[in-house]
C-alpha cells in the first residue's frame, strides 16, 4: 500500500505540473462491511474490504484521478463522511451502505443532499436473499447499481463512474 501512494504522490504531482484535471472518487462502506474476508464467505467471498479498496485505489491512479475510501458500522458517521464529501467537491461515489440500505431514510436524504452522482454496489444478489433485503432507499436515486457480482461489482461500478467522468 506504502508503494501505491508513493506512486499517488508522484503521478500527482505530474498532473499538477501538467495541468491536467483529476476527479476524484469516494467509496462508501456501511455496517460490518470491515468484516469481508471472514464474514460469510460463501455469501459475501473471501476479498476484504482492503484488497478491494487497493484494486479501486490503483485503478483510480492509473485512470489520473484520486481515491478514498471510509467505512463506518455507524448511520452518523456516515452521513457526517456524506457532508464532508459534498463539501469536498468529490466527484462520484460508489456506496454499499449494507444494512442500511434498506433501512435508513437519513443516508438517502443526505445522499439527495450531496448532489454527488453514485453507483450503488452490492456484494450478493439481494434478490436470492430473505425478502427483506429486497428493498433499497438508493436504488432509485442512484446512476447505477451493481448487485450480486461479489468484489468485481465494485471494479465494475468504478470502471462506469469513470467512464460517466470523461
Amino acid at each position: 500500500m506504502l508503494r501505491k501512494l508513493a506512486i499517488y504522490r508522484e503521478f500527482r504531482a505530474n498532473c499538477d505540473e501538467c495541468g491536467k484535471t483529476m476527479a476524484s472518487i469516494l467509496v462508501l462502506n456501511g455496517p460490518n462491511l470491515n468484516l469481508l474476508g471472514s464474514r460469510e464467505p460463501d455469501i459475501y467471498g473471501s476479498d476484504t474490504l482492503d484488497d478491494i479498496n487497493i484494486r479501486l485505489g490503483t485503478a483510480c491512479i492509473e485512470a489520473g484521478h484520486t481515491f478514498d475510501s471510509f467505512q463506518s458500522n455507524s448511520e452518523g458517521a456516515l452521513i457526517d463522511r456524506i457532508h464532508l464529501a459534498r463539501s469536498a467537491k468529490i466527484d462520484y461515489m460508489l456506496v454499499n451502505f449494507g444494512g442500511y440500505t434498506h433501512t435508513s431514510v437519513a443516508l438517502r436524504d443526505a445522499m439527495l443532499a450531496s448532489e454527488i452522482p453514485f453507483i450503488e454496489v452490492h456484494l450478493s444478489n439481494l434478490y436470492r436473499r430473505e425478502e427483506f433485503r429486497q428493498h433499497s432507499f438508493f436504488s432509485d436515486i442512484a446512476d447505477g447499481c451493481v448487485i450480486g457480482l461479489g468484489a468485481k461489482g465494485y471494479e465494475l461500478a468504478l470502471d462506469a463512474a469513470l467512464a460517466r467522468l470523461k
